[in-house]
């Protein structure tokens, strides 16, 4: 077994037998080396935003001390829902394992294939609205100098 797989799994046992969340557990590695991990922690917060992917990733961020994990690998139980996989985007992780399949965890309870499903058809709950007051909004945050870039 992968050593980096066996620490995500480590770590989402970590979450389930403390009654945290799901069966979800992920690491974020750099050169070799576990840079963070992180466990589905979405009951102990009440915040359904705590997936083990985003908890690993908030822990690497604020350990390399950047919000660009390029270089960085992540190893993570389950493959990555939407969300998750929205923020290993913004992150720029180069390169994602994951052990079970969007369909194994729709087995056990979790509909991510719902959300993918969601997503194809978003006009159906996304909807444009004030564009030019937010484009003014826009205009604004360019004219800012020595802005940070992501």
């Amino acid at each position: 077994m992968n050593k980096f797989m066996k620490a995500a799994i480590k770590e989402a046992e970590k979450g389930i037998f403390n009654h945290e969340g799901g069966p979800f557990g992920a690491v974020v590695v750099k050169d070799g080396k576990i840079v963070a991990k992180g466990h589905n922690e979405v009951l102990k917060a009440g915040d359904p935003t705590c997936h083990g992917e985003i908890m690993a990733i908030r822990k690497a961020t604020k350990k390399l001390k950047t919000i660009n994990l390029s270089g960085c690998e992540l190893y993570t139980t389950g493959e990555p829902c939407p969300m998750c996989l929205g923020a290993i985007l913004w992150a720029h992780i180069d390169k994602v394992y994951y052990g079970c399949n969007v369909k194994d965890t729709e087995e056990i309870g979790f509909k991510d294939l719902d959300f993918y499903k969601r997503i194809e058809n978003k006009e159906e709950f996304v909807n444009e609205l004030n564009r030019e007051e937010c484009l003014n909004l826009y205009k604004k945050y360019m004219d800012i100098e020595n802005k940070k870039s992501y």
